[in-house]
């Protein structure tokens, strides 16, 4: 295949941009073609760049190759301008700031890399280009020049290195670019009366309400704040014991949606998205020992370590968009794979009694409304009866996602997270096919005393992710030493290895969960969710049984949640940490 030439460079358009190095007959024929490659380069870059936003979101095969092109010419270009800075300087007049949108792009494009694969150490990769641009000061002479457009690509770039950051728990990094952005919005806003002020603002309101989120500190000796990451490590998920009978399915993809009103996010990232986002990576690896070029094939010593689940986050999504990357995801998912689907949602109840106990008659989770629909001519038809108008408004205006609706995917192993004020509705699930199906469902109502917390995130969801740190929080504990928070850690991976064994030892548990064991992340999410809900069945404050997750299938309790050598565990815990006093003892037996 022949190369493609460049596109030609006018005479006059050459004049334009060397026309500050002098007369142009006095310009080298090699340095001139240094300007024409770097036009040539810059410009495709850019085209390929615009490109990314035409290709489909779902889907995990058809944008490979699309980007593996899109990060050759960016890195011909940001090597071409680190060979030929002093002629592009000279006579193409290459600013600083320029050089810098180059690698913001590069990080942009790692990014959305990390989006798509799942690959936790693209974001290391994110993260080395940004940090670069700060370091180096490429965009530290913008505020000179009176082009409001060039201050408004700061502020982004720094919007979008705060979001890679929280994703790799730099927190000391967020706060130090939070306060850089608060001081260049300030004085964007000061020199130019723009209409965007309002705007800015907000985004600083959310990443300062997104950074607090966390109920508990833990801190050094200097009280500073350590950095607690909730990735999957080495030693995280316990061990299945040696000849431990379990299913072999591997987790492969997961939907995280998010739709709760008035919870805080960042960047279409809710605090419930995102820990459960972290609940489903393992901790980042160097990328140049992991893999090759982002869109190139793997090479064959690449370590045999197992992938992240691939995932699709979807912020606020109307039911169309859910249901077409739900049967996307369907349709790829791999040989003795799982499909994870993780709603944290406003619930939807229905508007009325049934006669009937169908999968669309309790209600379901919020999904986005359609706004076409509502305003249509639709919801002007005289002719229905007065229970059918308002059964109509009802779905227009409040659309939401029935346990009916994922029907068609129990064909294949299908786990269900739901985290609702209606998460009941999906206790009602029957399996048409036999496939293996678990929901984990969480309570419906929390105690007054911890309601006031739902906009930082939803406590169920905390103990999927963080299960210490939502046993701090319903303790009435705030802040913890880190000396006392590890040897809380060790404790609670024995508590997992002994809830393990409960499981796999159960003689009336449904084969649904032993399916699923086989996976770490799986393995992990559910011995958490039984450390959960017997946390709260042993709490006093958590009297109502609308306060308790539940699942289905249901679990046997006696040989789990409520099994007595678990609530054991919990008490010693709870003794550890100095808050025996806020559970109930009479719930064991005399050992």
């Amino acid at each position: 295949m022949r190369p493609s030439r460049p596109p030609r460079v006018t005479e006059f358009a050459l004049k334009e941009i060397m026309s500050s190095g002098g007369a142009e007959d006095d310009i080298p024929q090699g340095e001139r073609k240094t300007v024409t490659d770097f036009c040539y380069l810059l410009d495709k870059s850019k085209q390929l760049f615009n490109g990314l936003r035409d290709l489909p979101q779902y889907g995990q095969k058809q944008w490979q190759s699309y980007f593996g092109r899109t990060f050759d010419v960016y890195t011909k270009l940001w090597k071409f301008q680190q060979q030929h800075r002093q002629v592009l300087d000279n006579r193409y007049g290459l600013k600083r700031w320029q050089i810098g949108e180059i690698a913001s792009k590069i990080g942009q494009l790692y990014y959305h890399y990390y989006l798509r694969t799942s690959e936790t150490s693209y974001l290391n990769e994110a993260f080395s280009f940004y940090s670069a641009i700060r370091q180096r000061s490429y965009y530290s002479q913008v505020n000179k020049e009176d082009r409001p457009e060039l201050v408004v690509k700061k502020l982004r770039y720094y919007a979008r290195f705060i979001v890679v950051c929280l994703l790799l728990n730099k927190m000391d990094v967020v706060k130090d670019l939070v306060k850089e952005l608060s001081d260049e919005i300030e004085d964007y806003t000061h020199r130019f009366n723009t209409e965007d002020q309002v705007e800015w603002n907000l985004v600083l309101q959310e990443v300062a309400a997104f950074i607090e989120a966390d109920p508990v500190m833990v801190l050094n000796d200097d009280n500073t704040i350590v950095i607690t990451s909730n990735r999957l490590a080495e030693t995280g998920a316990p061990l299945l014991e040696q000849g431990m009978i379990v299913g072999q399915l591997s987790l492969a993809d997961a939907l995280i949606i998010g739709n709760c009103n008035n919870q805080v996010k960042f960047s279409e990232l809710t605090v419930d998205m995102f820990r459960m986002l972290q609940a489903l990576e393992r901790e980042p690896m160097n990328l140049a020992s992991q893999m090759n070029k982002p869109g190139m094939q793997e090479s064959a010593d690449k370590p045999t370590r197992r992938e992240n689940p691939h995932k699709y986050l979807l912020y606020k999504p109307t039911f169309s968009q859910l249901y077409t990357f739900l049967a996307a995801s369907f349709k790829e998912l791999p040989a003795n794979s799982v499909l994870l689907i993780y709603l944290s949602a406003t619930g939807v109840f229905p508007t009325g009694r049934s006669d009937s106990e169908g999968p669309y008659d309790f209600g379901g989770v919020l999904t986005n409304s359609n706004r076409d629909i509502i305003n249509g001519d639709a919801i002007h038809k005289r002719n229905q009866s007065h229970k059918e108008i308002l059964t109509f408004l009802h779905c227009c205006c409040f659309p939401s996602l029935h346990p009916g609706d994922l029907y068609p995917f129990t064909r294949k192993p299908l786990f269900i997270i739901v985290d609702s004020s209606n998460s009941v509705a999906y206790k009602n699930f029957t399996n048409l096919f036999g496939q293996p199906l678990v929901c984990l469902l969480s309570p419906t109502a929390y105690p007054k005393a911890l309601q006031d917390q739902s906009q930082r995130g939803s406590l169920f969801t905390l103990f999927l992710n963080n299960p210490l740190m939502a046993f701090l929080f319903v303790s009435g504990l705030s802040s913890m030493r880190r000396g006392l928070w590890e040897k809380c850690q060790e404790y609670l991976r024995k508590i997992n290895r002994d809830i393990a064994q409960l499981l796999t030892h159960s003689r009336s548990i449904d084969q649904a969960f032993l399916q699923f064991f086989g996976d770490e992340f799986l393995r992990l999410l559910l011995t958490r969710f039984i450390f959960c809900s017997a946390t709260m069945r042993m709490h006093k404050i958590f009297r109502e049984t609308r306060n308790y997750p539940e699942s289905y299938p249901q679990l046997p309790r006696d040989e789990t949640v409520e099994n007595p050598h678990l609530q054991k565990h919990i008490l010693e815990l709870a003794s550890i940490l100095d808050v025996r006093n806020v559970f109930f003892e009479n719930t064991i037996d005399d050992y």
